[in-house]
């Protein structure tokens, strides 16, 4: 009888033993899946906050006369030469000025700038007499010549070759006349290139449209046109080069 009683109470036990044994791995299969499904929701997030990055393109704005904004897929906001335009309200990261002249000096127009925004005008990019560059991540920026004319002294201008996170470079010329620097620009494939070419205080446009095929940037495009103007149209037709590029004043190109 005894034999009999603890044969079943085992049998009670091992029953009682698979049931809750069987309830926890159910518990944790379900544990496992949970987890699984949560790690594959945030990889998928990942994915799509990177693929969104390798998607996103720069923009620039041209302003106008000289003044130009940079956006980089990173949402970096570069200023050039601020003078004159609007869309001047996105907080800086970086302001670049190619001289001293009033009308590539207005800082008191960006009012806005994130903590970190640092400021390079010409005397930052000569540091040493020598031509500076500067990684800031986002971008790197290379200070090349600008000047040669009696308006702009060759020791006191630059112009800025600015290379952005995806390898689109934009080259901006400053206040120039024709540099000795500008045939091994070409060697360094510059996707958009900007010429001066206004004749009064920089190079004309004949001036212009040589250096620009000298340069051979795959788009090129004209500004600083005329003294007190945003854009000049009949001057923007006159610039007869190979990958022309007209960019009026007041509109914002992706750069690809």
């Amino acid at each position: 009888m005894k034999k009999i009683v603890i044969l079943m109470l085992t049998i009670c036990m091992a029953v009682l033993f698979a049931a809750c044994g069987g309830a926890s791995t159910d518990a944790g299969d379900a544990g496992d899946a949970e987890d699984s499904q949560a790690q594959a929701e945030q990889a998928s997030q990942a994915e799509e906050q990177e693929t969104q990055m390798d998607t996103k393109q720069a923009k620039l704005l041209y302003m106008g006369h000289g003044s130009v904004r940079i956006t980089t897929a990173e949402d970096k906001v570069i200023y050039v030469d601020p003078f004159v335009g609007d869309g001047y309200e996105p907080a800086a990261d970086l302001i670049l000025s190619t001289h001293g002249h009033y009308d590539h000096t207005a800082f008191d127009k960006i009012a806005n700038r994130n903590e970190d925004c640092q400021t390079i005008t010409w005397k930052e990019a000569l540091e040493g007499g020598e031509h500076q560059n500067f990684d800031l991540g986002y971008a790197k920026v290379e200070a090349v010549e600008a000047g040669y004319n009696k308006n702009h002294n060759v020791k006191e201008c630059v112009g800025y070759i600015i290379t952005l996170s995806d390898g689109v470079k934009v080259y901006l010329s400053g206040d120039t006349s024709t540099t000795e620097q500008m045939p091994a620009l070409a060697e360094q494939n510059i996707d958009y290139a900007f010429f001066c070419c206004d004749g009064i205080y920089n190079m004309d446009m004949d001036e212009a449209i040589a250096c620009a095929k000298t340069v051979n940037a795959r788009h090129s495009v004209p500004y600083h046109m005329a003294p007190g103007q945003l854009f000049d149209a009949k001057r923007a037709e006159r610039f007869d080069v190979p990958g022309k590029l007209v960019i009026p004043a007041g509109t914002e190109i992706e750069l690809e």
